[in-house]
């Protein structure tokens, strides 16, 4: 795993405030002094296990949503698999995340609800697992996914991609480069107390930047 370091093995959860229990899953993934210096904000927002029926909540707005035409194409090649990018450039519209617990499989459920020019949001849900090579694997639909890896700066968590895979069961299969998008970068950045930035880029080695989309959150 690239920029990263193995954390001792610590007591899985903490007690906290009522909603929610410490844990260590993202900071097992991030050196220790990388993580250490991230902004409080960061920090807490991934150090959080949801319990019983508890939904986390960001609301925001999508300030730019770029999309080549290759980029475009792909949207909509990734319709019949969930939708998982966006389908449409864009600029400013609203926008709102819920993350839940998945508690069946110890990992977490993402759901994105971005506004559109005109017609219904855009749904985009996803499921984060703590588990594979990297430690941190994004399932978008259709057994497809991808592996992260995930560092640290002054001011920001970043996860890039390491590879795409399908799955079925035990079946695994990693995808070629050449049947991929090429990298994913997503941002996480502080902005101050309770506001993030959040920026997701797909850059392919040929095509060039597909997407490139900037959102402002806070603390719901």
């Amino acid at each position: 795993m690239r920029g990263t370091a193995k954390r001792p093995v610590e007591a899985p959860v903490v007690q906290g405030d009522e909603d929610t229990l410490y844990d260590y899953r993202f900071r097992r993934l991030v050196a220790h002094a990388a993580w250490d210096a991230l902004p409080e904000d960061i920090r807490r927002r991934f150090s959080k296990r949801l319990t019983g029926a508890a939904v986390a909540t960001y609301s925001g707005e999508i300030v730019w949503t770029r999309l080549s035409r290759a980029g475009w194409l792909l949207a909509q090649f990734c319709r019949p698999i969930g939708a998982p990018l966006p389908l449409a450039p864009s600029g400013p519209a609203p926008a709102a995340v819920a993350v839940s617990e998945d508690r069946t499989n110890g990992g977490q459920c993402w759901s994105r609800l971005y506004g559109r020019g005109s017609g219904h949001p855009q749904v985009i849900h996803s499921a984060k697992s703590f588990a594979g090579p990297t430690g941190l694997e994004e399932h978008i639909g259709g057994g497809f996914g991808m592996a992260l890896s995930v560092h640290a700066e002054a001011d920001a968590l970043i996860f890039t991609s390491d590879h795409y895979f399908w799955q079925f069961g035990r079946l695994r299969l990693r995808l070629p480069r050449w049947l991929t998008p090429g990298i994913t970068i997503v941002t996480h950045q502080h902005l101050g107390t309770g506001r993030f930035a959040f920026d997701l880029k797909v850059t392919h080695p040929r095509f060039g930047e597909l997407l490139n989309q900037h959102a402002l959150f806070r603390d719901g």
